[in-house]
């Protein structure tokens, strides 16, 4: 694959990997599964095949992702941070189908999180180190505890936002609004 940094130590049967992505030592890829351009695969993951990955992606050390995960573009998952695919596991007992979860864009999910399935993380949110998703998680929320509850909203930079009256503007110069219990970007 053209431009795709692969450690020699990397299992990676997939062909649909894009230019720029790197895939570090015992990552192991299926053969079915879609990573996008310029992501950074670290030692010891694990890609099933139902698996779609957009570009700008950081998944770090130790992070399996299951059959029917998404992860939209500029995601960063933190280290041992855990996925599930099954709501009720028995061994050698197989849903027909595995629920879906969506990571979406530029989200971040901090080390040894846990997101159980069929959950959406919301765009640019932010998921706390140690934290257990258990219900999904709204646009720029910052959640955390077990079970994860929302404690704030955050910036796309990663700042706090401070609301009055239902407008929130960061010191990066994003305008955010508070529409129907749902944080906007504005500008």
């Amino acid at each position: 694959m053209k431009g795709v940094f692969i450690h020699p130590k990397a299992i990676v049967e997939s062909q649909d990997v894009g230019e720029g992505t790197k895939i570090w030592a015992f990552a192991h890829v299926l053969k079915h599964a879609k990573i996008g351009k310029n992501c950074n695969i670290c030692d010891h993951t694990f890609i099933e095949n139902d698996v779609i990955i957009g570009d700008n992606v950081t998944i770090k050390n130790g992070v399996y992702l299951w059959d029917g995960i998404r992860i939209e573009d500029n995601v960063f998952i933190g280290p041992n941070a855990t996925f599930t695919n099954d709501i009720r596991p028995r061994s050698k007992v197989y849903p027909e189908q595995f629920l879906k979860t969506l990571v979406r864009i530029g989200a971040s999910i901090g080390a040894n999180a846990t997101v159980l399935c069929g959950i959406t993380i919301g765009k640019w949110a932010m998921v706390g180190a140690g934290s257990v998703v258990t219900k999904d998680v709204p646009d720029y929320a910052l959640v955390y505890g077990v079970p994860a509850e929302v404690i704030n909203y955050v910036c796309e930079c990663g700042k706090d936002l401070e609301f009055k009256n239902d407008i929130a503007e960061c010191e990066c110069g994003k305008v955010f609004k508070i529409i129907n219990k749902s944080v906007v970007r504005k500008k």
